[in-house]
């Protein structure tokens, strides 16, 4: 079904709105298409009664997994971003995310494995045999991977933050192969 609407925005919201979306100006109503179409996804689901909530954070989990669908195209966003869109605290949201993450683990963890392919195709590395080097910025997202790690073999080293450093986390060698594996990637191993 196709649906257009009109939404009267000052300069001052459209800007606003601009900055809590991290896009340009004239990229806002691109970018809210994706937003409202969550928001009606989560209206149609209530007058059918398909999830008639009664607590708070249970329409909060709700709409972050719309979301989730929708604007993030299936990708688990960061705290700072959930803080944006939520206006919440650091810790509210990465609650929130855990929250969604366990709640529709089923129905997120290809948005999850994707999440975590792309973090790994950001990596450094020093040299051969040494550690991954790469930027996370959600602690929960590190909670999955050490998670999937867990899930293979115990004995794997789990990722951990680089001393010193706010949200760079080192993966050894042996780690970063079992979790390309995880997430669906063929990995040849060197002989």
């Amino acid at each position: 079904m196709r649906i257009e609407i009109e939404l009267q925005l000052s300069n001052a919201e459209e800007a606003e709105i601009a900055a809590i979306l991290g896009c340009a100006e004239e990229d806002v109503p691109t970018q809210l298409v994706s937003h409202v179409s969550a928001s009606a996804q989560e209206y149609l689901a209530m007058y059918r009664g398909q999830k008639v909530f009664r607590r708070g954070t249970d329409i909060l989990e709700h709409r972050l997994f719309l979301l989730i669908d929708t604007a993030f195209d299936g990708k688990i966003p960061d705290e700072h971003q959930v803080t944006s869109l939520f206006q919440t605290t650091p810790s509210e949201s990465r609650a929130l995310i855990r929250s969604v993450i366990a709640k529709y683990q089923y129905k997120i963890k290809n948005g999850i494995k994707r999440t975590i392919r792309e973090i790994l195709d950001s990596a450094s590395q020093d040299g051969e045999g040494a550690d991954h080097a790469v930027t996370i910025n959600s602690v929960n997202i590190v909670e999955e991977m050490n998670r999937l790690l867990a899930d293979q073999d115990g004995g794997l080293s789990q990722v951990k933050r680089k001393r010193g450093s706010v949200s760079t986390y080192e993966i050894r060698p042996s780690s970063f192969i079992a979790l390309r594996q995880a997430v669906g990637e063929q990995v040849r191993v060197a002989e």
